[in-house]
């Protein structure tokens, strides 16, 4: 289970900087933080939910990380959100451990967070597949 507060480098923005949450609130398959210091206009959240479905050979788990920024323009005032997440699709009918699921969020995270042999984690979201995101490449 998750700590009810992620106070030590758990999350870091671009800059490498710790953000810190908060829990507000927790179900039987989802919970969310908060930002600890969070403006309330633009308010910063993050999410983890799983939902089963199917049963036997069928039976998969769907895991969500998401974070949620909001964002006023400040010029004309108008208000959105940026969003992030990561969907985790196991298949727990057929697979006897987590190596599948371990390889694949590996392979996101590489992707993600490096460039080419580096072994450095970007946090700028210079990474190859980051950019990709980021200034809307193929």
């Amino acid at each position: 289970m998750l700590s009810n507060t992620l106070v030590t480098n758990e999350v870091k923005d671009a800059a490498a900087a710790e953000v810190e949450f908060e829990r507000i609130s927790i179900g039987a398959e989802t919970t969310i933080f908060k930002k600890i210091v969070d403006d309330v206009a633009n308010p910063i959240r993050m999410s983890v939910s799983h939902q089963h479905v199917g049963s036997g050979p069928t039976r998969q788990r769907r895991s969500v990380l998401r974070f949620d920024k909001g964002v006023t323009n400040s010029v004309t005032g108008n208000k959105g959100t940026s969003s992030a997440y990561v969907v985790l699709v196991s298949p727990e009918g057929v697979i006897e451990n987590q190596n599948n699921d371990k390889a694949v969020l590996a392979y996101l995270i590489s992707f993600l967070a490096s460039l080419g042999a580096s072994t450095t984690i970007l946090y700028d979201c210079t990474g190859t597949g980051a950019a990709a995101l980021i200034n809307e490449t193929l």
